[in-house]
């Protein structure tokens, strides 16, 4: 059964929701890199920062009557800080931007979140501020989830348990529906991470992804090249039918995906919307979160839980680095190669390195150096290297160390200027690269980068592999 609406919701007026940050820096705290810097003082060199929006020439002037009109009209819409942020967004290029799918600008959806329909229980305006916010600054994006208010969270659990056949007078049903649907940490990095991208990257795609899964029908799509899932169409076409992701062949170079939350995702959407709290998720964050879960889970998501199943990972939680690569490289039509640098045993220890460090760093500045930024995935270890913990970062751009008095002759060193969506801080953080590169398990790069220094497996050859590997586990 599906649930289009928490029962009794309608009665609240969504258009007076206030509980979105409006301000990007109000909420901003101290950066701290997570190990110290053992250098001097000295004059910091101004950071390299992959460029977003470098590949269209900047707008700032409105141009026509339409572009006027619908400028004027979210300025009516705004409060005073919003009407700010739109005013600064005009003038930095942002808000003209048209780096999307069918060309359309940030502008032209904004306005259309403003002005039709959003699906059951979202407010207009809510959806509004929350994607200006986000392309305005878009290390707003986190994967918080919000807490379930008292009565909400009966009538969720009741809706998990009815969905997932539980009893539900069995005391010790309710009770594991309760810790299930009361997420204390979520597995969304990966899906945050490639929403952070897609805010920054590609504003304009970016709010009419959201215009698309904010409205009634609750899905947007998008034309992708096949080339860039598989050097084959036939391959390509594979990798869609796996992840099934709802698809029309163009013709034997492109298609067309459909892009949907999950059924569930309704329900937190609009519990953020009347009840977010400072550092969770907004609606936006729910929707973008939820839809990017689907497409890399084979659509197997569930937005009450936070979990997922799916035919390529036996975790019921996140996404491995074969659908991560796949959903980064659908959502952004880029073709993107997974680059696997830590050897790990099949006890999970960390024993080595498929590149010497050096190789890697030069790999990461040349993406950065073209405007890419790079998702990557890193390891925490114990004390005999096995691999205790994982998650996903998204660097951003990097700068040279200080020099160190104490070995004026040592190699350059650089800090890598990075964003994480699990930090509860709203702006970039740092980290040296004798403290980051060797946490690195993977990285999201652009073929022809690193083509010529690893070997590759295309994605259809790692997932059939992947595949394969889990039904011989299962038998």
């Amino acid at each position: 059964m599906v649930y289009p609406i928490i029962p009794n919701f309608q009665q609240y007026n969504y258009n007076t929701i206030s509980s979105v940050r409006t301000d990007s820096v109000a909420e901003k705290s101290t950066t701290t890199s997570n190990t110290p810097l053992s250098f001097t003082s000295n004059p910091i060199e101004s950071p390299q920062y992959s460029k977003s929006i470098a590949i269209n020439p900047l707008r700032t002037t409105l141009q026509n009557k339409d572009e006027k009109e619908k400028y004027n009209t979210l300025l009516k819409l705004l409060d005073k800080n919003s009407k700010k942020t739109l005013k600064l967004m005009l003038k930095q290029g942002l808000l003209l931007n048209s780096n999307s799918n069918d060309k359309s600008t940030v502008l032209d959806n904004l306005y259309k979140i403003a002005t039709t329909p959003r699906a059951a229980g979202l407010s207009n305006i809510g959806i509004l501020k929350d994607t200006i916010n986000t392309i305005y600054s878009p290390y707003n994006v986190t994967q918080q989830f919000g807490d379930l208010p008292k009565g909400i969270s009966e009538q969720v659990r009741d809706i998990y348990m009815e969905q997932n056949s539980m009893r539900m007078t069995n005391l010790l049903d309710r009770k594991i529906a309760d810790i299930n649907i009361n997420v204390d940490h979520s597995g969304t990095c990966v899906a945050s991470s490639i929403e952070f991208n897609l805010a920054k990257q590609m504003p304009a795609e970016f709010a009419r992804f959201v215009a698309g899964l904010s409205s009634p029908e609750m899905a947007v799509e998008k034309e992708i090249k096949l080339s860039n899932l598989a050097e084959n169409t036939l391959d390509a076409v594979w990798l869609l039918n796996a992840f099934e992701v709802p698809f029309e062949m163009k013709d034997f170079e492109s298609a067309k995906l459909t892009f949907k939350p999950d059924k569930n995702a309704i329900i937190r959407a609009q519990i953020q919307t009347l009840y977010k709290d400072p550092y969770e998720r907004s609606v936006v964050d729910v929707l973008m979160q939820s839809t990017l879960m689907q497409v890399g889970s084979q659509q197997s998501y569930d937005s009450l839980s936070d979990k997922r199943a799916g035919k390529f990972n036996q975790n019921d939680k996140g996404l491995i680095e074969f659908e991560k690569t796949f959903t980064e490289s659908v959502v952004e039509d880029k073709n993107k190669i997974s680059v696997t640098y830590q050897t790990v045993d099949e006890n999970a220890k960390l024993i080595g390195y498929e590149t010497d460090l050096e190789t890697m760093k030069k790999q990461l500045t040349t993406s950065l150096d073209r405007g890419e930024n790079v998702i990557i995935g890193y390891t925490q270890v114990d004390d005999n290297n096995y691999i205790i913990n994982g998650h996903e970062i998204t660097i951003i751009g990097y700068r040279k160390a200080p020099k160190n008095i104490n070995d004026p002759n040592a190699p350059e060193k650089l800090i890598f200027i990075c964003n994480d969506t699990d930090d509860n801080q709203f702006e970039p953080i740092e980290y040296d690269e004798d403290y980051l590169l060797p946490k690195i398990h993977h990285a999201a790069l652009p073929n022809d980068i690193v083509e010529n220094d690893v070997k590759m497996t295309e994605n259809w050859v790692e997932g059939l592999n992947t595949y394969n590997e889990m039904k011989k586990k299962a038998a």
